[in-house]
């Protein structure tokens, strides 16, 4: 499965494709984001509509760094995403009072 990297806000974030097939099958793809390792992992997920290329693979690799950052930006918590198992991830600020 291919992977990209991107840093956002000195974050390194691996993306690849959820494999989540939804009823919009080549119309609206995932991508799983993640961060960190172990106890200091955090995973996101967001879908969007590829430009071009209709695998997920390829449109993936023809992505710009740019488009990636903003697909981040919008992307859900993975509690919140059938894509991630609707699994808490844990984040540097899990456990922390407010």
């Amino acid at each position: 499965m291919p992977t990209r990297r991107i840093t956002v806000d000195g974050r390194t974030w691996r993306v690849f494709p959820s494999g989540f097939v939804t009823q919009y099958n080549l119309d609206e793809f995932g991508l799983l984001f993640v961060a960190g390792e172990g106890d200091d992992r955090e995973v996101r997920v967001t879908r969007y509509s590829p430009h071009g290329a209709r695998s997920r693979e390829q449109s993936l690799a023809e992505m710009s760094d740019e488009r990636l950052t903003q697909l981040l930006q919008s992307s859900q918590p993975s509690e919140t995403s059938p894509e991630a198992g609707y699994r808490t991830s844990a984040t540097p600020d899990s456990g922390r009072g407010a």
